[in-house]
């Protein structure tokens, strides 16, 4: 049985006996959001990442899901994207694919994708453009405190040294303030080439959420959520704070294993 939600410091945090149950409450919770979005704007904004959260947003593709969710309102994006080709095993697009995207009514012309055949910073460009002519036509809402884009739902993972999206730790990127997307050619982690959306992008979310499994990243979210040394230099993680928005953390327990007060035992 999952834990109730802990709300910390503007974050809810739900832990989950295992990756099971944690995916099938997060199927519950993304269709929530695509009905009330639906409902409320007629379009469903969401960005994608990569890493394990596909899978684990697989329960998506089973009944009642793949019958009950107005698919076609969806718009997908990616928070990041290895800039590989479409059909390589990096890629954050071919993921989503051959996980989610193939086996679902999605409309082609709503899913979008890095161009990869171009630089880093081409494509980083180019991705903004996109972002920001469907910002023009209000598939994707305007923040009402900056010009950013409001996504209906961000899904994020977390590495073990904290990275979300592809925004690591000391990396200049963390201090973009301008660009809605940006670029690295220097990961740390292959493939060395990116793009990202910036924190301001990230923060400006209606709803946010940080998708976290594993007993090798439970020392992270130990520091990250329970604010361990807070004046050392944040983790990209503990930057990611929605202005406006709800911030969920979704873990297993051994991801929360460490956490101060957390009712399961190491």
């Amino acid at each position: 049985m999952a834990l109730p939600g802990v709300k910390k410091d503007g974050r809810e945090v739900k832990i989950y006996e295992n990756a099971d149950e944690l995916s099938t409450d997060l199927a519950d919770y993304v269709a929530e959001l695509s009905e009330a979005s639906v409902k409320e704007r007629g379009v469903f904004a969401v960005a994608l990442s990569g890493g394990s959260l596909i899978s684990l947003m697989s329960k998506l593709c089973e009944a009642p899901y793949s019958k009950t969710v107005d698919w076609a309102k969806w718009y997908i994006f990616w928070a990041d994207e290895r800039v590989v080709a479409k059909n390589h095993a990096d890629s954050n697009y071919k993921l989503a694919k051959d996980g989610l995207l193939s086996k679902v009514p999605f409309v082609p012309s709503h899913v979008h994708s890095i161009n990869d055949t171009v630089s880093a910073e081409k494509a980083a460009e180019d991705y903004e453009f996109v972002i920001r002519q469907l910002v023009r036509t209000r598939v994707i809402s305007v923040s009402d405190i900056s010009d950013c884009p409001k996504f209906d739902l961000i899904l994020l993972g977390m590495g073990p040294d904290g990275h979300v999206a592809s925004l690591f730790p000391n990396h200049p990127v963390l201090e973009e303030k301008e660009e809605w997307v940006t670029f690295i050619t220097d990961s740390p982690k292959p493939p060395p080439e990116r793009i990202t959306f910036t924190l301001p992008v990230i923060n400006s979310a209606s709803n946010v959420a940080v998708i976290v499994t594993g007993s090798s990243k439970a020392e992270t979210v130990h520091l990250v959520i329970d604010d361990v040394e807070p004046d050392k230099p944040s983790l990209p993680a503990k930057m990611v704070q929605p202005t406006k928005g709800n911030l969920v953390w979704f873990l297993d327990k051994e991801a929360a294993s460490k956490l101060d007060g957390s009712k399961f035992s190491q």
